[in-house]
């Protein structure tokens, strides 16, 4: 991801979340954090997705991972986390982690089918409705 596809990311951003990230945590993202790697799934030349993670040390914790709705269910989610896995392990990552709604199952059979599996609950984790979020895990 560089600073021109930002656009087009809020776009997938405001299709996939109910508190998109704004315009600036993606720029500080890209341009300041030095942990931070963002990559865009394309298709016909269109963002139609996008994954981040953070690499600190061997740790890996994706940030997000979100897919244009009519994109969904074809195949696309799990193509760019098996990008994202493989990324992880280039930047010597021996464990992967992420967060998930409870509520998300659709989310949660994509990050089982991959190995992560789950390891704490963070309580009221989501602002927006208090929901709680499932931490699972994977060793790379």
């Amino acid at each position: 991801m560089v600073i021109e596809d930002i656009p087009a990311v809020l776009e997938v951003e405001l299709a996939s979340f109910t508190i998109p990230w704004p315009k600036e945590a993606f720029e500080r993202e890209i341009a300041i954090n030095q942990y931070a790697h963002y990559y865009t799934a394309e298709q016909g030349g269109l963002i139609i997705g996008y994954c981040g993670m953070w690499v600190v040390y061997d740790q890996v914790q994706i940030t997000n991972i979100a897919i244009l709705p009519e994109f969904r269910g074809k195949g696309c989610g799990s193509e760019l986390l098996g990008f994202m896995i493989e990324k992880a392990r280039e930047h010597g990552g021996s464990v992967l982690s992420l967060e998930v709604r409870v509520s998300n199952i659709p989310a949660m059979t994509l990050y089982k089918k991959f190995g992560l599996q789950p390891g704490g609950i963070r309580k009221q984790y989501y602002t927006d409705n208090q929901e709680d979020a499932l931490v699972m895990w994977v060793n790379l």
